[in-house]
């Protein structure tokens, strides 16, 4: 594990996993980043502030891993370096993965298995509703969302980029359906500005697929207590999922009868079940792509269409087949 700052090291080890996992595992390295070991790696793992995700996940293909895991969001909304990105990881043969786990959770697994018994999908429903004061509580050393990017939404803070998993999870679930990739946003976002601060509190989105699949996403950092949500609804049934410390599937089928199941977990969990699927994918063992790099690249585009939707008040179109760039968006 490495950081640019020695402090953040220091407090990883007496501090952050000990608080989380109960005391440090010793057989974990940590260097500061310019004397950090190069080559000879299986995963490389980018979890520093959006910013660098894009430069770091490049140097980091130079490297040759197995495969790369960066959390999300997966760059900046002005989508630099995404396309980029795409075109390295082709190249240079190595997978990359974007850190949406609660798409690949076991609730969320679980629910792709009842998909095809509710008929035609009728709409698709997803919420990412938390108050981000626990991030803060878990991040002492930050007083608010001004002393990092959390508070600026253009280098990926804001409801819209930090409670991303929820367009994720909405994509997850459309290619899962067969109702195909996005082709059209309307958003309304509500902007905090002050001297220090430039970020969405709110993030509504109306998507559209090429299918014609129609359906919502909501993100917002003030709600408590948090309401993390899904739903799938069918001419013949429904499929719903609720995130939290215990994951929910409600799911019902054509006979109307509603089957309920829960998902005890703990913190580790969450990542335990991302780890799982980045290995059953290197070995070929799913077909599922939940967390590939185009997955998080989707996203990345309607974010950057979510932002300006909302800033000229119109419907803005994507078209992949133009790549993963700005040109991608239109008005058209």
């Amino acid at each position: 594990m490495c950081d640019r700052d020695p402090a953040a090291l220091e407090r990883t080890r007496h501090e952050i996993y000990p608080g989380r996992y109960g005391s440090f595992d010793e057989a974990i390295t940590l260097y500061e980043a310019a004397q950090a070991p190069r080559g000879g790696f299986d995963l490389i793992f980018v979890g520093t502030p959006p910013a660098s995700h894009a430069p770091l996940a490049l140097a980091a293909l130079e490297e040759r891993p197995r495969a790369i895991l960066v959390e999300k969001p997966l760059c900046l909304p002005d989508l630099t370096g995404a396309e980029k990105l795409r075109e390295m990881s082709a190249r240079f043969g190595v997978e990359i993965f974007v850190g949406y786990n609660h798409s690949v959770g076991r609730a969320a697994t679980r629910a792709r298995e009842f998909l095809g018994g509710i008929g035609r999908v009728e709409t698709l429903d997803v919420e990412f509703r938390e108050h981000w004061g626990g991030i803060f509580a878990a991040h002492p050393w930050l007083s608010g969302p001004d002393e990092s990017y959390l508070g600026h939404w253009r280098q990926g803070g804001g409801a819209s980029g930090e409670h991303s998993h929820a367009i994720h999870l909405w994509i997850d679930l459309a290619h899962a359906v067969g109702a195909g990739r996005i082709t059209a946003v309307t958003a309304t976002l509500d902007y905090v500005i002050s001297d220090t601060a430039e970020y969405d509190r709110l993030c509504l989105v109306n998507l559209t697929t090429e299918h014609g699949l129609c359906g919502r996403v909501v993100q917002d950092v003030v709600t408590s207590p948090p309401r993390k949500w899904a739903r799938v609804q069918g001419e013949h049934g429904f499929v719903e999922i609720e995130i939290g410390a215990t994951d929910v599937l409600r799911h019902a089928g054509p006979d109307g009868g509603i089957g309920h199941e829960r998902f005890e977990k703990i913190r580790p969990d969450d990542f335990i079940a991302e780890l799982e699927h980045m290995r059953d994918v290197l070995e070929g063992r799913v077909p599922n792509r939940s967390l590939a790099l185009e997955r998080g690249l989707e996203v990345m585009l309607v974010i950057a269409a979510a932002h300006r939707s909302s800033r000229e008040a119109r419907r803005i179109t994507i078209d992949l087949d133009k790549g993963f760039g700005p040109a991608a968006l239109s008005t058209n």
